[in-house]
């Protein structure tokens, strides 16, 4: 069962396991799960990796998901991570920019030094919230959402998350790090807001 943090007739804000794809072909995925689960036609709006959880929004309809849609894309739908990070950031705060490049046939992505085409803009802002034991608990802000956005930004700065292999992590006790632990939209007229946490009890988190 999905953890369901709340749900209208228009939409469903839940928990999204780790290991479990936001959306792809698969059987398994939470679009699939969650129409099992609630018995409606669900359409998805963003998008996690497979290895991250967290908190997300799914609608269940096309009018909300258009509207949630638009609310992602202008920048007003805003999105915060918790990250635990090999070694200690210079700054205790900071804003990241960089520019991004896809490698969509190693589902990889590069910090590059110059605009062309495939290249994208990618910006975050993070602060320290913790240390312990050479690793950092980073509490995280996107003002964009490009593919592996935090992972490679922080990577690039030899700051791998940790358990992210695939961006250079040499800790494997763990999946990637990285937890969607609020999310902030506009509804009727009002800014609601949903937080989750990763559990305590489970490496990395139970350092902090």
């Amino acid at each position: 069962m999905i953890d369901i943090l709340f749900e209208n007739n228009d939409f469903v804000v839940c928990i999204k396991p780790v290991g479990i794809a936001s959306q792809n072909d698969k059987a398994q995925d939470m679009v699939k799960l969650l129409a099992q689960q609630s018995g409606s036609t669900i359409f998805p709006v963003h998008r996690l990796d497979t290895a991250v959880g967290g908190t997300m929004v799914f609608a269940k309809n096309q009018k909300t998901a258009a509207k949630l849609s638009k609310q992602v894309q202008d920048g007003t739908f805003k999105k915060k991570y918790l990250a635990v990070v090999s070694g200690r950031p210079e700054a205790d705060s900071a804003i990241l920019e960089d520019l991004l490049f896809k490698d969509s046939s190693k589902n990889k992505s590069y910090v590059v030094k110059r605009e062309r085409k495939g290249v994208k803009k990618a910006k975050l802002g993070y602060e320290l919230v913790s240390y312990s034991e050479n690793m950092s608990l980073l509490k995280i802000l996107l003002y964009t959402g490009r593919s592996h956005q935090i992972r490679v930004q922080f990577a690039s700065r030899k700051l791998p998350l940790i358990g992210d292999g695939k961006y250079g992590s040499k800790d494997n006790r763990c999946t990637v790090a990285l937890w969607s632990s609020e999310i902030v939209f506009e509804w009727n007229g009002d800014s609601v807001e949903f937080v989750s946490y990763p559990d305590n009890k489970q490496f990395p988190w139970n350092l902090f």
